[in-house]
């Protein structure tokens, strides 16, 4: 191949993914003044952002002027059961109100409270009201806002184009190589740096909430240049996924319906959360439905329900249910807003739900009870970033939103994720920008790294026979599901790896019929790589990781053990091509930092009144 022949571009910054911390990673590096382009698989507008329903956390106090940065980061800590990268939940509790509030500034609608300030409502895992949101629309409205405000800022966007391979100049980013899916033809992006945004990989289990877009393509092409991946065995299983009918199961179903006062039922009609209340939650959790229902009618002297405990919880406790045969017919359990709200209320609070069960499962929720169940939902792990500048270990490579790790630790609390792409969208794009403006001159384009890319991908086409894709994606997603799932031992954990490596071997001689153009299955094909060396990630830190802590349950190692919250469990591309999974110390927190995590409610809450008054 001559690579003189591709199309070449040049910015100064590119940004792979195209949702909300992807734009708003963009939008930051045009205002620096950076040349800058966003690559996207989908089209503009499509990403999974629009799917997260609830609502983006920030300590606003609108709704309650108690709430504060601390309290949230308070929250947030405990949350991830304090693997959380202190610095990062500091950012974010302290920067998301201003950028709920530059949101608003650019346009974006949020429901109202009585005074006319952005409403905010409960959800599992936070002390206070504190989601501002549209509805059950919020990331919708949040992806509006952000794509009408970015397309003036001058940013490059190319739609469905896919990233294959990051270019490097030495040990720096020199650019990208990338697809147009409709053609096939290949293009070459020059740039001092680029930012990935492009998610999770939620399509390597047979049940998610995740779009067909989601197969780790940030992870897998950061692992490909250098970088090092972290806290990966955290994968979230939201705890409300519909389960029926089939062609739907893992759809997710928003917390929102629980903030609103949903309650979690089994097949015998009993409320069984107030059995699964951990002890750590128990001071400020409700032990009694009045309790309960006092909480959510804003008595500020009352614990909140246990169905909003935090989603590693309420995902275990609806497994349990199910495994002792109390769950509902379709092996989840029954949600129930009909008897706690009418149907006005519903229909307000709730149009995206009452809408999604009406069409797809043929259930009015204003009336009857959902069929819900756990469902692959969030990586909480990612690319291994600098807190401040989301820069990774490899010069000129960035990474945020689920992309990256640090920020949600063992568990992530619902929303805090949208309001986690817009705090580290923002740093990223700065830090991008500070880094392209320090580099003397342009990087280099290497031929050789250009053809290796290409040949990779060009093989699948060009082979006389060979694997089917689809057959081998279907492959890794029954053993994920079955293997690396909810729950897992390190038998489990060893079959899945025995399996991936079989299916390794396998993707070697891929074969997608058909020529470049419109081949659906040479995109199934390349996603395979970056799905198999995610899955493989997962797996493997899982198994090193032999406690139970947030997300990731061992049931051969159960509960928490003090010395894995001591470490870290990081992996990175050895010399040999093999993957590299080792344990890395964390470093000693800022001492202000854990005495705010540490301290009681009562004491966090009077100093914050203090503070305030």
């Amino acid at each position: 191949m001559d690579v003189s022949d591709l199309q070449v571009l040049e910015h100064d910054v590119v940004v792979v993914g195209a949702g909300g911390a992807g734009i708003r990673a963009a939008i930051e590096c045009s205002k620096q003044g950076m040349n800058t382009a966003m690559v996207c698989k989908s089209l503009l507008g499509k990403a999974h952002t629009v799917m997260a329903e609830g609502g983006a956390a920030a300590a606003l106090g609108n709704v309650d002027p108690r709430d504060h940065w601390k309290i949230h980061f308070r929250d947030t800590m405990r949350g991830g059961k304090f693997l959380n990268v202190w610095r990062m939940a500091e950012l974010h509790a302290k920067n998301a109100p201003d950028r709920i509030r530059e949101l608003e500034e650019w346009g974006a609608v949020f429901d109202r409270t009585g005074d006319g300030l952005i409403n905010q409502r409960n959800f599992g895992g936070h002390r206070y009201p504190r989601l501002a949101h549209t509805g059950d629309r919020t990331g919708l409205e949040i992806i509006r806002t952000l794509q009408d405000h970015g397309i003036h800022q001058g940013v490059e966007i190319y739609m469905e184009c896919t990233a294959l391979d990051v270019l490097k100049d030495g040990d720096k980013v020199s650019g990208i190589v990338c697809m147009w899916r409709e053609t096939g033809r290949f293009i070459i992006i020059k740039s001092k740096a680029v930012i990935f945004a492009t998610g999770g990989a939620g399509k390597a289990w047979k049940v998610t909430s995740n779009s067909w877009e989601y197969t780790g393509d940030g992870y897998a092409m950061a692992y490909e240049a250098g970088a090092e991946l972290m806290d990966i065995e955290f994968t979230q299983f939201h705890p409300t996924g519909m389960v029926w009918p089939p062609s739907v199961r893992g759809t997710l179903v928003t917390e929102g319906v629980r903030g609103e006062g949903g309650i979690l039922k089994n097949k015998e009609g009993k409320r069984f959360m107030f059995d699964n209340i951990p002890e750590r939650f128990a001071p400020e959790t409700a032990d009694s439905e009045e309790e309960g229902n006092r909480w959510l009618q804003g008595d500020k002297n009352a614990r909140r329900p246990p169905e909003l405990l935090t989603r590693d919880v309420v995902a275990r406790a609806i497994m349990k249910e199910v495994k002792e045969d109390r769950g509902s017919p379709h092996g989840g359990a029954f949600l129930d807003i009909a008897s706690r709200r009418s149907a006005e209320d519903i229909k307000k609070k709730l149009p995206s739900m009452y809408h999604q069960f009406k069409v797809l499962a043929e259930l009015d929720i204003t009336k009857d009870p959902m069929e819900v169940g756990p469902t692959l939902h969030y990586f909480m792990g990612g690319i291994r970033v600098d807190p401040d500048s989301q820069m990774s270990n490899v010069p000129g490579l960035f990474a945020c939103g689920e992309c990256s790790a640090g920020m949600h630790g063992a568990n992530r609390l619902g929303g805090n994720s949208l309001s986690d792409l817009l705090v580290f969208g923002g740093l990223a794009g700065q830090g991008a920008s500070d880094y392209a403006r320090s580099l003397s001159g342009t990087p280099q384009i290497d031929n050789a790294q250009v053809e290796r890319i290409i040949r990779n991908a060009t093989d699948i086409l060009n082979r006389e026979n060979g694997e089917n894709p689809y057959l081998l994606h279907e492959a890794l997603q029954e053993t994920m599901q079955m293997n690396v799932g909810i729950v897992r031992t390190a038998e489990d954990l060893n079959k899945g790896i025995t399996d991936i490596e079989k299916i390794k071997e396998d993707y070697k001689q891929v074969k997608a019929a058909g020529a470049s153009q419109y081949n659906p299955g040479w995109h199934e094909a390349l996603a395979m790589r970056n799905l198999l060396i995610t899955a493989e990630a997962v797996a493997r830190a899982g198994l090193m990781r032999e406690e139970s802590r947030g997300a990731h349950t061992r049931i051969d190692f159960p509960g928490e053990r003090e010395e894995w919250v001591k470490c870290n469990i990081v992996i990175k591309k050895g010399p040999d091509g093999k993957m590299e999974v080792r344990k890395v110390d964390r470093s000693e927190p800022d001492p202000e930092l854990k005495r705010i995590a540490e301290s009681t409610l009562e004491d966090l809450e009077a100093e914050v009144a203090r503070e305030t008054a």
